[in-house]
Order: structure tokens, then sequence, then C-alpha cells
């Protein structure tokens, strides 16, 4: 299972880095390894490797701090538009960074929002630049984190407090632990965006402040200084190579089985003032970060010269007259849409395979091999789409013509979503369901079919739901590949934001308009059929009885992943069974 995703990254991602390194550190037959040194001793370098992690770790903390309680909210209230706000705050993930960055400069800059109300400016400050990631971000927590929290079993928290334990405390030793390595991968996930963070920097933190991904785009693109550019480069992977070593190493010590039940019957109606005040306080947080500035792109793209109407929306249906595309505008769409789910399907099979090989082995290889599946999204996007063009030109790997270029470089920036949504269910199937069901004569196949694919099913319909939506909103890569008679949603509205005049602008905030609903669009289809599925499925729920983590306040009233079920198991049959294949997943 792990060969294909091996293959996939060595072929699609390390060739072409190395590629790109090799082009910039060898010359004339010679390496030029001096140049790291030369590089590394510029004092602003140092700056902006300071700039770059402290940035992305005052970042991280904010939007976990931020994110985490619109995840319980998500994951355990129930109120109406549930479905319709989770949909919408992922749309902020997939904006071109540098039309949100536009949407913040005109709320936080001069006669924008708190300048209006408050007298304050913060278009100059680094909190512009800090509440930006957390509006980027904050669906990464909520969706990652709620995913997993809206399948665990309420029942152990509620036998921690009737056994004496405080709300706090039940919270603490029972919930949190099994939280953790989801928490983790969602903080390690918000951490490699933000030390990558390009669009955001650019617009919101003026010429004084860049991170490494900044400075490799003006190396590249701007100077055209391969040498320093290749020597940022690997910078830029030896820092996200320690960070993942970190993460796997503290995820180790974190991990365990869970009690995994159908999320249809965890939410509820909220009970109390505390989660009626907190369910206001997630509300108040999306309205002012989320759907503010989505506000001000849309009432952008309506404020034509002679008043509000469609006026930038006609002009979207034909095609320039100075050259910008070869076709209109609004081919766009059928573009990204068409992209997006190629590599949607390429990760989910990718991500899936590499996922469930992990679950399955361990050791220091598949430790390694967890990690490298990160890499992309620590690296910088321009070192990969410039190293498709000089790397895939030759056969086998010859895709210069090919269309599947695109959504083979957005499906590097999906698998890893995969992965990470995918692995902490997975982890926390409880083994002795296998293996009941090879005892009972199942095969590999049908075990994944009929015994994990209904407990996982929630998670893997998240997992595409990024991986869709990252698809839709990647600009970094795509920008170097992309033909200019099929470019993507946001290669069309960066090309439109470089043109002076307010119709281009004008059509830059049509077409950002469309990628938002797009995106909610894609969202809903994903959630509506979950739903559905949930509400179809009769019987008792699915509950898999596993060992608790070290520390839990329930720690040994359920046996553990080791021990045989038995009669004297109350969660368990004395003998368990294979479900059949006409029974609904639930």
């Amino acid at each position: 299972m792990a060969a294909l995703p091996a293959a996939f990254f060595a072929a699609f991602f390390a060739y072409p880095v190395a590629s790109i390194v090799g082009r910039g550190l060898h010359e004339g037959g010679h390496w030029r390894f001096g140049r790291i040194g030369d590089v590394l001793g510029d004092g602003s370098v140092r700056h902006v490797l300071w700039f770059t992690c402290w940035q992305a770790a005052a970042s991280t903390a904010l939007t976990l701090a931020v994110a985490l309680p619109g995840a319980y909210a998500f994951a355990r209230l129930d109120f109406p538009g549930k479905r319709l706000l989770r949909a919408v705050v992922t749309v902020p993930f997939v904006l071109p960074t540098v039309v949100a960055g536009s949407a913040f400069l005109a709320l936080l800059g001069q006669g924008g929002f708190t300048d209006s109300l408050f007298g304050v400016r913060l278009d100059t400050s680094v909190w512009a630049i800090l509440i930006a990631h957390v509006f980027f971000n904050y669906a990464v927590v909520v969706r990652t984190v709620g995913g997993l929290w809206a399948q665990l079993d309420p029942r152990q928290e509620e036998a921690a407090r009737m056994l004496g334990a405080g709300r706090l405390a039940a919270w603490r030793r029972v919930t949190l632990p099994a939280l953790a390595p989801s928490v983790a991968s969602a903080g390690v996930m918000v951490f490699l965006f933000t030390f990558t963070s390009f669009g955001v920097i650019q617009i919101l933190g003026g010429p004084t402040r860049a991170t490494l991904e900044v400075e490799i785009y003006r190396e590249t693109a701007e100077i055209f200084d391969l040498p320093t550019a290749a020597v940022l480069t690997l910078l830029q992977l030896l820092a996200v190579v320690a960070i993942l070593a970190v993460h796997a190493w503290t995820a180790r010590r974190r991990e365990s089985a869970l009690r995994l039940v159908d999320p249809a019957g965890t939410a509820h109606r909220p009970r109390g003032i505390g989660e009626r005040a907190l369910l206001a306080g997630v509300l108040a947080v999306i309205a002012l970060l989320i759907l503010l500035p989505l506000g001000v792109l849309a009432a952008r793209s309506f404020d034509g010269p002679t008043g509000y109407g469609l006026t930038f929306y006609r002009a979207l249906g034909s095609t320039s007259a100075d050259g910008t595309f070869l076709v209109s505008p609004l081919h766009t769409v059928a573009n990204s849409v068409r992209y997006a789910a190629a590599a949607t399907v390429i990760a989910l099979v990718v991500g899936g395979l590499a996922a469930a090989a992990l679950t399955r082995r361990t050791g220091r290889l598949m430790r390694g091999f967890d990690g490298l599946l990160m890499l992309p999204l620590g690296t910088s996007a321009v070192t990969v789409g410039f190293g498709f063009l000089i790397s895939l030109d030759r056969p086998p790997l010859d895709l210069r013509d090919s269309w599947l270029l695109v959504p083979l470089a957005q499906a590097l920036v999906g698998a890893p979503f995969v992965v990470r949504v995918m692995l902490p269910v997975l982890r926390a199937v409880d083994q002795r369901l296998r293996e009941a069901a090879a005892v009972l004569g199942a095969s590999p196949l049908r075990v994944w079919r009929e015994v994990e694919l209904p407990l996982v099913g929630r998670a893997l319909g998240i997992a595409a739901g990024f991986a869709f939506s990252v698809s839709l909103g990647e600009f970094g890569a795509t920008v170097f590949i992309a033909r200019p008679d099929s470019p993507t949603l946001p290669v069309a509205v960066a090309r439109l934001l470089g043109r002076a005049g307010a119709m281009n602008y004008g059509q830059a905030m049509a077409l950002s308009t469309i990628l938002m609903v797009v995106c909610a669009a894609s969202l809903l289809l994903l959630e509506y059929p979950l739903s559905g599925r949930r509400r179809r499925a009769t019987g008792r729920k699915e509950v898999l009885p596993v060992a608790p983590s070290e520390g839990s306040a329930l720690a040994g009233a359920v046996p553990s992943a080791g021990e045989r079920p038995g009669a004297g198991d109350p969660e368990l049959p004395a003998t368990p069974s294979v479900p059949a294949r006409s029974e609904s997943h639930r």
C-alpha cells in the first residue's frame, strides 16, 4: 500500500525539487556548497528566518485558541444552519491569498472597519498578518479536530463525571487525551501553512517583513538568483523536517485507540448558560472573522462604475482586448472544477493508501514515511511549480503538453490533507474488529470495505472536501504550469489584479465571489449525502469499544486492544460478526 504513494511523491515532488536545487548549486561541473555559508551569514536572511518562525508560531497558537471552541460547537452542539455554516467557514481556505489580503487591507486599513469604529489602523502591524492567518486556517482546526470529536463516545466523559470528576477534569483526563493527536496534526498543518505564507505577507507585511517563501519568490522570479533560492529552499526543507520529526515523536507518545460512535448521536441542543454563551461566542467570531471579509469581497463584485449591478459579471463572458486571457474568464470556472475533481481522486487514492499503510506497520521507516508525506505542505510552491517546468520535460515523464500536469501539482498539496484527516480515525479503529472479521473468513479487501469503511466514511468525506477545496484555490505552483488557454480561477484572479483599471479589479472580485460559491456548493454536496446516510441508518449505533488512552479517568474499565473480547465485556458480543453488505453504513 505504501508503494504507490512513495512512487508518486518521488516522481512529482522529490525529483522536481532536487532538479531545481541542483540547477542552483551545480554550475560549471562543480557543486557550489560554499554558497550555503554565504547565504546563512547574511544578516537579512537570518532576520527573515526569525520572522518566519515567530509569526508562524504566533499564528498557530492564536488559530488553535480561536478555533477549538468552534470545533466543539460543530461537533457536539446542534443548531439551525449548522451544515451551511460548516461549509462557509471552509471557503476562506481556498481563496487566493492575494484576494483575501486585499479584503483585510480594506477592513483594517485607512477608512476600514477598525479605523471607522475604533480609530485604530492595523494594516501596518503584525496583528493584520496574524488575523488574516486565523481567517485562512480556522477551518483546518474546525474540520480536522471537529471531525474526530464528533465521533468520540460522550458516555466516557459522562461516566467520569458520575464517578466524581468535574466537567473540566473529565474533559482534561478523558476527551483531551483522545483529541491530542488530532489537535497536534491540525497545529502542524497550520504551522506549515503560515511558515510558508506568501500572499498575506506580500500585501499586509509591507516591504520590511518577509517569510522564506516570499524571499524565495523574490530570488527566483524577480532577481533570478537560483543559487540563493536553492539555499533558501534547502533551509525551508530542513526546518519543515525538524518540525515534522518533533511532531511525530510527540504524537507517538499520545496515540491510543478510541471509542468511536455514530456522529449523528453525539450532537445535542445547547444546554445551560455555558453552552449557549459558547455557541454565541463562536457565531460572533465567525461573523466578524470570516463572514465580514467575505461580505466585503461580494459587495465589491457588485459595486460597478454606475452603482451596484452585474456589470463585472457580464464582463466575465468575453475575452479581454489587451490579451490578458485567450479565453473568457468565465471558462476558468469549468477548468478549475475539472482540475480539482481529478486532483481529488488522485489525492484520495494516494493519501488513502498511505494512511492505511501507516496504520498497519510501525517502526522508524514508516515514521519517516509519515513525515515525508507532509513535506509538500512546507515546501515552497514556487520551487515545486518551477521544478515541474524544468524536470518533467523528458520521457517517461514528459508531461509538458498534458492537462494532467495541473491536477498532479494540486494533488501534491491535497494528499497530505487526506493522510492527516484519515490517519487519526483509522488508528482509532479497534484492531480486534479486523481480526474477528479475518477469523470468520473475510478477505482483507472485504474487511476494509465492510468493517473499516463504514466507520471512517465521514472522515473520508471530510478529506475529499479538503482535497477539492485546496485544489480549487492552489496558486503558487499552478501559476507556473497552467496553460494560457486553460487557466484556473486563482490564476485568472491574479492576472486581473495585476492589470490596471477598475474593470479588471471588479472582474477579479467577481471571479473571487464565484470561487467562494463553487467551494461552498461542493462542500455542501459532501455534507448532505453524509447527513442523509446518517438519517437513513437504523438500529443501534456502531460502537468501537477499545482501550482509552493512558491517564484517562476510565483506564482499565475496557479491555485493552491486546485482550480477547469475551462474555464479560458488556459492549462486545461474545461472538463478533462481520456486518452484512446490505446493512446501512452508520
